[in-house]
């Protein structure tokens, strides 16, 4: 059996005097990753040591490494994209849509899932069915259960994160798949907040198309992300006419000698300018230590690293998602009636812990850097807010 993960702070540079719990906002660059990056950065300081394959191998072995960590069949399936919603915007460029027909979200889902649907519907005259929580009851199994309802044979697609990123709540997105195959829409589905901390099988679950943005649970830098396609989509027209997506673009000397024909796969998807020399090394080495963590092992060390505080904070009265659909890397806190926000926010920075504020949410998301000390110190912020 694979032991248990432990403490991996010592991989990154954070402050020994900081509680940092919120990597649902970003994710700390690894050492390994910020050497890597500066190294590719040096490099354009003499340009004529930077070869053809420059341009090429770093990305193919990018798309290799997260093809591996979702189980995707082939890393042609990956395309390098600067963020969510740059490949969103692809995707709806190629989702038929017209009067009559719908696409499903989900309330105060992340924009970048959002505005691209927005703009399609509004164009070509659809509906956007947005499925809100209940009111009563876990937030979880009901809402999964309203999006299922949402979704009728003239649903064109649905479009949601695998996790909600303002607080955690699962979906089952298994059900949801199956409720798309049953009707024939499409299922494009934002990993961000859960690819690199949780298993995720693409080769299992099938999606149309899952996109991640880097610099979060990656661990990578900021504006580079990746996204894999299904087959629905590979045949599709890009957003950018790139010349390293056409055929044989490797031979630079015949790049004068003009093709229709793209690369293979979801190749023809990547962003221009996409061998960026800093950025994709840095995002590699970050891979690599995912790779090597395991999101088995990280999902592992998260829920065991904050069971024991869940009793205690909801002794304090705040609302917290039941367990079975929470996630155990990422999950909100919500305050009870007559709490002041402000007083929490003061005792949080007094305490120096670190957390996102997102709708209704207290979010907080741990890592693998994070020890007990931390997350005490989150629970005597929030018992200080609201005891004091």
């Amino acid at each position: 059996m694979t032991p248990p993960l432990g403490c991996q702070r010592s991989r990154f540079s954070l402050p020994d005097d900081f509680h940092y719990l919120n990597c649902a906002y970003m994710g700390p660059l690894p050492r390994v990753a910020e050497q890597a990056g500066t190294l590719g950065l040096r490099a354009k300081r003499f340009p004529q040591a930077i070869v053809p394959d420059d341009f090429f191998r770093p990305a193919d072995e990018l798309r290799e490494r997260f093809a591996r960590l979702i189980g995707a069949p082939e890393a042609n399936r990956i395309a390098t994209v600067p963020s969510v919603s740059y490949a969103v915007s692809t995707i709806t460029r190629n989702t038929p849509m017209a009067p009559g027909r719908n696409v499903v979200i989900v309330h105060e889902q992340f924009p970048g899932n959002v505005y691209p649907w927005r703009r399609l519907v509004e164009d070509k005259g659809g509906d956007l069915r947005v499925v809100r929580p209940p009111g009563e009851g876990g937030r979880g199994p009901g809402w999964t259960e309203r999006i299922l309802a949402a979704i009728d044979g003239a649903t064109e697609a649905v479009a949601m994160g695998t996790v909600h990123w303002t607080d955690g709540t699962r979906f089952d997105v298994g059900a949801v798949r199956d409720r798309t195959r049953e009707v024939g829409a499409a299922l494009i589905l934002d990993g961000t907040q859960t690819v690199g901390a949780a298993p995720i099988d693409v080769g299992e679950l099938d999606p149309d198309a899952l996109v991640v943005a880097g610099y979060k649970w990656l661990l990578g830098p900021y504006s580079l992300s990746l996204a894999y396609f299904g087959e629905r989509y590979l045949d599709g027209v890009p957003l950018e006419e790139t010349w390293s997506g056409r055929r044989d673009s490797e031979n630079f000397a015949g790049l004068v000698d003009y093709v229709d024909d793209y690369q293979p796969g979801a190749i023809r998807f990547d962003v221009g300018q996409r061998s960026n020399f800093a950025l994709i090394p840095a995002l590699s080495a970050s891979l690599d230590l995912v790779l090597e963590w395991g999101p088995e092992r990280v999902s592992s060390y998260c829920s065991a690293l904050m069971d024991d505080a869940f009793p205690r904070l909801r002794e304090l009265g705040l609302g917290i998602e039941d367990d079975g659909w929470r996630s155990p890397h990422l999950f909100g806190l919500r305050l009870p009636a007559g709490a002041e926000l402000a007083r929490l926010k003061d005792c949080l920075e007094r305490h120096r812990v670190g957390v996102s504020f997102r709708g209704t949410s207290v979010r907080v998301s741990p890592n693998v850097y994070n020890t007990r000390d931390d997350v005490e110190a989150l629970v005597a912020a929030c018992t200080e807010a609201l005891r004091g």
